[in-house]
């Protein structure tokens, strides 16, 4: 099969396929798995136009459905957490695709920016795994997760903080807080078509202390929305840059998105039956992947 928009010649079978392994693993923590399918595109298919950023987007839009809904489902969705996220990151994303676009064609000093406050984060996760440590904002110590989890209790949501009870035990956050720290997620999400998630989950449960079981289905809803105003964003541009490929990749997005649509959602029907420290594990090595890509790319 050959895509016109990116100049691709590939089996048909073959995005699906690697996106669904991906976004499998990765959804569990709240992450859809854009970061990895980036340099897969880049690298592995040569894929390297502002278009790719765009059809990075398209794949979250039509791949995180299914692991949100399944959150929803089982009544995990912790939502003043997910309109922090969204009302966070949707400014930051539209700014972060104009950059993109017209001032960082090679933004490699940026990266190595991004890739020290990455690597700080996941070396607090990385240590917290190795001291044995528990999430820290509650009233008393976490269970580990087991079948059957009960939902999340909304207690409290105002400009301040944030506060839900889950399995009988209260966590809290700031809530200017998320949005600042959602802001910035957003413009480098919309720069290299992330998405953002990636960034947002492990922070909520490395900074923020809140349980890995309750923040994956608002990383997922948050990435999802700012990802459709990424693909609008880019598409809507697209004619103002006629010798550049800057909408997306729709048909190779759609393959992407449908392995990611299955993936996405039985990681999130298996997500509860995964203790948190295997789930802060997967969340280390996904930071600690694009970490190690964006010094590469710095150095290459």
């Amino acid at each position: 099969m050959y895509l016109p928009v990116s100049g691709l010649e590939i089996h048909p079978l073959l995005p699906p396929l690697i996106s669904f392994v991906v976004s499998f693993v990765t959804s569990m923590g709240g992450v859809s798995g854009a970061f990895v399918l980036l340099p897969v595109q880049v690298s592995g298919f040569g894929f390297t136009s502002p278009a790719v950023s765009a059809t990075n987007h398209l794949y979250n839009v039509v791949a995180i459905p299914g692991g949100v809904y399944r959150y929803m489902r089982e009544g995990r969705m912790v939502w003043p957490l997910t309109w922090a996220v969204i009302v966070g990151t949707l400014p930051g994303v539209c700014l972060g695709a104009f950059l993109r676009i017209r001032f960082l064609p090679d933004p490699r000093h940026f990266k190595m920016f991004v890739a020290a406050v990455l690597a700080y984060i996941a070396s607090r996760m990385v240590l917290d795994l190795v001291r044995g440590r528990r999430d820290g904002a509650r009233v008393r110590l976490e269970p580990e997760a087991k079948p059957g989890m009960s939902g999340v209790t909304v207690l409290r949501f105002d400009i301040r903080r944030i506060a839900y009870r889950f399995e009988g035990e209260v966590h809290e956050a700031p809530t200017l807080g998320i949005g600042a720290l959602c802001l910035v997620v957003g413009i480098v999400g919309g720069t290299y078509g992330i998405g953002g998630g990636s960034i947002v989950a492990p922070f909520f449960v490395a900074v923020f202390g809140l349980p890995v079981h309750t923040i994956a289905g608002a990383a997922l809803m948050g990435t999802f929305v700012t990802s459709v105003a990424g693909v609008v964003f880019y598409q809507a541009i697209a004619p103002f840059y006629p010798d550049l490929a800057v909408a997306p990749d729709w048909i190779l997005g759609l393959l992407f998105g449908l392995g990611g649509l299955a993936g996405t959602y039985l990681g999130a029907r298996t997500q509860r039956f995964m203790p948190a420290r295997a789930i802060k594990g997967i969340l280390a090595a996904c930071l600690l992947f694009v970490v190690g890509k964006y010094v590469v790319e710095f150095l290459g």
